[in-house]
């Protein structure tokens, strides 16, 4: 093979999960920066957006590609700089049941599952909250020890009460700060206590579990004159940005995909309903009403486009995220809101094969390639003269087509790429493409790749 194999050791865990997910055409939640190939630009601006919110400023941005162009891969390489860099990450797939707003909780239903995959660099797989509430006391018992203010004592209880309250009161201020930072404080008095159950029931309201007010003063001890519901959900998306730069995090960053599925609500009014919220949202991280926080959606050309029933249908968000007719010029606008995935070029699509060839050596434990450089290079031509594929070509055809033709020469001992290849006719009219493979043309986009190991995180 022409790269170094020995270049990237990846963990054996992840380097099976990765493949597994790949094979199955699923977007794996980690491992995503050791196949990055390409989109530096975007990948640059995105990052840029990072910093911003870290200077407590707010972003939203649009992720638009068809199906298999790397919305989604895009959204877990980002998730997992952010990461890297000191944030908070939640994200959650939209669906028929959680939307951003809608009958029978489907905006709670979206909340929920943002606290499940709440995730900090120490807990990246989600189920965080416990984990970064946890850290935070442990830092304020450990700077009342080093004050010789010892726990068994009165005095312990009353400093914490009052580090608590510094760090809590600027939030009461905002909607729903007050129950907010009353239910926190309570969280932190009963770690101290040692009070499990009353944890339990803090916890329960933070992640939205409560239906009513009776509840869930029955479980927490005391009133609170809200609970987290279909209305009020994103109001505390931006309560938990406020708090984690006092938690010591660079700020919230939300992942919210699949945004397809509110092009499909068929009710013309259950869909507006959920645009505008999308409205809302965006306004406030543009116009300086949260503080390092940033929202990034992932949808299809449709979901946004179509005019009667994507955002393009509501005369709002159509102005503000139309290209402008300077865009007709064909040159890149990467500080606009929408970032539209680019097909991969052909290099990178053989620097994609290349690297995932690479790391199925390391999976298998083998020094010899699966393929040679001749065959790899059969294929993807094979892939790429197909009809149609100059424009929809994507990532996830390529990549489940490689792994599988991987997989049968693995289990098939007499079976050959050439023979593969020899079995699958090309679409009529199809006449098979030239691949510049050159040192020239292949190793400087090698060395363009933004990854995990080339990025100063």
């Amino acid at each position: 093979m022409a790269e170094n194999t020995n270049e990237i050791k990846v963990p054996k865990r992840i380097l099976n999960t990765l493949l597994s997910s790949l094979a199955a055409g699923v977007v794996p939640r980690s491992g995503a920066p050791y196949i990055a190939i390409g989109r530096q630009e975007e990948i640059a601006s995105l990052l840029d957006n990072l910093d911003t919110a870290a200077d407590g400023g707010a972003f939203s941005r649009f992720l638009i590609g068809r199906y298999g162009s790397g919305k989604s891969f895009l959204i877990q390489l980002i998730r997992g700089y952010a990461l890297e860099r000191g944030f908070i990450c939640a994200d959650a797939d939209l669906s028929p049941e959680r939307r951003l707003t809608g009958g029978a909780g489907a905006g709670l239903a979206t909340y929920k599952e943002l606290m499940i995959n709440l995730a900090s660099k120490a807990c990246p797989d989600g189920g965080a909250l416990p984990t970064i509430l946890s850290r935070h006391f442990t830092a304020l018992r450990t700077e009342l020890v080093g004050e010789g203010i010892m726990p068994e004592t009165e005095a312990f209880e009353s400093g914490l009460k009052k580090r608590v309250f510094a760090v809590l009161s600027e939030l009461e201020g905002d909607v729903g700060g007050f129950d907010f930072a009353r239910v926190l404080s309570e969280y932190y008095m009963a770690s101290l206590r040692d009070d499990g159950d009353k944890k339990a029931a803090c916890l329960r309201w933070l992640r939205g579990e409560f239906s009513t007010k009776t509840e869930a003063k029955a479980a927490l001890g005391f009133s609170v004159s809200t609970v987290i519901d279909d209305e009020n959900w994103y109001n505390f998306i931006k309560l938990f940005s406020a708090l984690s730069t006092r938690l010591g995090y660079a700020g919230f960053i939300v992942f919210i995909d699949e945004c397809v599925n509110l092009y499909k609500i068929p009710n013309r009014i259950s869909r507006e309903a959920n645009y505008e919220k999308l409205l809302a949202i965006f306004n406030d991280t543009l116009q300086g009403k949260a503080r390092n926080l940033g929202v990034i959606f992932g949808g299809t050309p449709q979901f946004l486009e179509d005019t009667r029933r994507g955002l393009f249908s509501y005369e709002a968000l159509r102005s503000r995220l139309a290209d402008s007719r300077y865009s007709e010029l064909g040159y890149q606008n990467l500080s606009s809101p929408v970032i539209r995935l680019r097909r991969l070029s052909d290099n990178e699509l053989l620097a994609l094969v290349r690297r995932l060839a690479r790391l199925y050596m390391q999976r298998e434990g083998t020094d010899t390639p699966p393929v040679t450089d001749a065959e790899l290079e059969s294929f993807l031509v094979r892939e790429l003269s197909r009809a149609g594929t100059d424009e929809m070509v994507t990532p996830r055809e390529i990549i489940r087509d490689f792994l599988t033709v991987l997989n049968i020469l693995k289990d098939n001992k007499r079976a050959t790429v050439e023979e593969l290849m020899r079995g699958l006719t090309p679409s009529a009219g199809s006449a098979p493409k030239e691949i510049d493979d050159t040192a020239e043309t292949v190793a400087p986009q090698a060395k363009k790749t933004v990854s995990l190991f080339d990025i100063d995180i």
